[in-house]
């Protein structure tokens, strides 16, 4: 069976969403707050995540971070569009606004579902004939292996997370900021600096471009 995490203060949507999943055959795991969720997850790992943002305490935009390797729908009241960018660029897999069609839900949450099913590595991310292996530190060009640090895998794994988008300069200094704080704003142009150099010299190729007044993205 698999379960799901529901994590919302408000307990006639917590009631109404438990029901429905059951019905479905899921497992249901609750959370009234992000702090409560934080102790659920560390004492079992569920197979997906609904969450709310307007938490007590520690709130949704807070926790999503936290969540390491599990797909996290959310489930908000926010309607506005760059809210919705942000917490997909944060690692959200999906957004769902309230009010929403459970219906529609249930079938996003099995799409998010068949993905870790069908062996979709997380930590594995590919584009064009480039192949980041974030959980070893490691990009793959070919049959080539380059060894990445801490700062410039995460901003790798940013930019290829997000391959047509060109990413902010701010955006990559708050995403990567809790496993690498050494990286700051007048160091990130050469950190990313470092890692096109070592991916060119065993590709000769330049995957990543900088775009004026923005930030970077992957080069099409």
């Amino acid at each position: 069976m698999q379960n799901i995490l529901v994590i919302d203060d408000d307990i006639c949507i917590g009631d109404m969403l438990e029901e429905a999943l059951k019905a479905e055959g899921y497992g249901v795991m609750r959370a009234y707050s992000g702090t409560e969720a934080l102790f659920v997850l560390g004492q079992k790992r569920p197979d997906l995540i609904l969450l709310d943002l307007m938490l007590p305490g520690l709130t949704g935009e807070e926790l999503l971070p936290q969540i390491k390797n599990i797909p996290v729908i959310v489930v908000s009241a926010k309607v506005d569009v760059s809210d919705k960018v942000a917490l997909l660029m944060s690692g959200a897999c999906d957004y769902v606004t309230k009010p929403f069609n459970i219906s529609e839900l249930l079938a996003r949450i099995t799409v998010q579902l068949r993905k870790t099913q069908t062996g979709v590595n997380p930590d594995t991310l590919t584009y064009s004939d480039l192949t980041l292996h974030s959980d070893t530190l490691t990009a793959v060009v070919g049959t080539e292996e380059v060894r990445l640090t801490r700062t410039e895998c995460a901003i790798l794994k940013l930019l290829m997370q997000n391959p047509e988008t060109p990413v902010g300069r701010t955006t990559i200094l708050d995403r990567i900021s809790l496993d690498t704080p050494d990286c700051t704003e007048r160091s990130l142009k050469q950190h990313i600096s470092n890692m096109r150099k070592k991916l060119e010299a065993v590709s000769g190729k330049d995957y990543i471009e900088a775009v004026y007044g923005i930030g970077f993205k992957m080069r099409g």
